[in-house]
C-alpha cells in the first residue's frame, strides 16, 4: 500500500494508540450529539442513570438499569454510523441501502423495549414494596 494513503492508526503502538483511539472517539461522541435521536436518549440518560440508584436495590439492579440506557445509546450510535456510511455511497434509493438502514433502525427500537422492559418492572417492584 502505498505510505501516504495508509491509516496512521495502525502504526501507532502503546499509549499513544490509546491515546489518539480516545480522541477518535471523543470525536464520535461530540458527532453524534447534533444527531436527534442520540441527543435525545443522551438526555434522558442524565436523568436515568441517576435515578437508577435510587430505583435499584443493590449493585445488580443499578448495573441493569444504568446499564440498558448506556445500551440504548450505544445501539444509537451503531445505527448512526451504519446511516452516514450508506449516506456517503449515494442519495440515490437502493433496495440493500433501505433494508441497513431499517434493520439498523430495528436494533435501536429492540434496545429501547429492552430498556423500558428493565425500568418498567423495576419500578413496579419498587411501588410495589411501598404499597
Amino acid at each position: 500500500m502505498d505510505p501516504i494513503h495508509e491509516n496512521l492508526q495502525k502504526q501507532r503502538r502503546g499509549l499513544n494508540r490509546v491515546i489518539h483511539a480516545l480522541g477518535y472517539s471523543l470525536q464520535g461522541l461530540q458527532a453524534a450529539i447534533h444527531e436527534t435521536a442520540f441527543r435525545q436518549e443522551a438526555y434522558l440518560a442524565l436523568v436515568l442513570i441517576p435515578l437508577s440508584f435510587f430505583v435499584g436495590n443493590n449493585w445488580v439492579e443499578i448495573s441493569l438499569l444504568s446499564g440498558s440506557v448506556i445500551f440504548v445509546l450505544i445501539v444509537e450510535l451503531l445505527n448512526t454510523g451504519l446511516e452516514s456510511a450508506i449516506d456517503r455511497v449515494g442519495p440515490q434509493w437502493h433496495d440493500l441501502s433501505k433494508r441497513c438502514k431499517d434493520l439498523g433502525s430495528a436494533a435501536v427500537l429492540l434496545s429501547i423495549v429492552l430498556c423500558m422492559g428493565i425500568w418498567l418492572s423495576a419500578l413496579f417492584v419498587k411501588l410495589a414494596h411501598y404499597a
